[in-house]
């Protein structure tokens, strides 16, 4: 697996088949023009062989965490595997165009407001005496701390199989 910038990537694109690993709902709110969705939970080697053109294979996510698994998940496939380094959020930061198409809650943003809200919680209840409320914290830190260190976030993972997230 290697990385591109997002200045080379815009240079070079032609060159590339677009995969966007993300979430139905993300993709639906913005993605990068001709890139086909794919999202992490549902990519095999099939599907991605089903999808193959003759260009090279780019995978993308957010912040490039998920395209990062995305790619380990290919690793079979014995081809040189891509992915955008830093996600569309460098892509935008580079002042490079996205397709918007409807303006959705990032599952990052999500993930940082149910955190802080259940966190939250885990305080008050503990101020109002209920015994073992501060587990709810503490649990809830934790997680943060693993979701740090592993890349993997469990709370995003769940809340991408949310209702909300998925397409209508």
């Amino acid at each position: 697996m290697t990385e591109i910038s997002a200045k080379n990537l815009k240079e070079n694109q032609a060159e590339y088949q677009i995969i966007d690993v993300r979430t139905e709902f993300e993709f639906g709110g913005e993605r990068m023009a001709g890139s086909i969705n794919l999202p992490l939970d549902q990519l095999s080697i099939e599907k991605i062989q089903s999808l193959r053109d003759d260009k090279k294979l780019l995978l993308l996510c957010q912040s490039g965490a998920r395209s990062k698994k995305a790619a380990e998940k290919l690793e079979e496939l014995n081809e040189e595997v891509t992915c955008l380094e830093g996600g569309l959020n460098n892509w935008k930061a580079a002042g490079l165009d996205l397709l918007v198409i409807k303006k959705v809650m990032s599952l990052e943003r999500q993930v940082r407001i149910c955190a802080g809200a259940l966190i939250l919680t885990g305080v008050i209840l503990m101020k109002l005496g209920f015994n073992g409320a501060e587990y709810l914290s503490a649990f809830v830190g934790a997680g943060l701390i693993f979701a740090g260190l592993t890349d993997t976030c469990g709370m995003g993972i769940l809340l991408s199989k949310m209702p909300w997230n998925k397409s209508s």
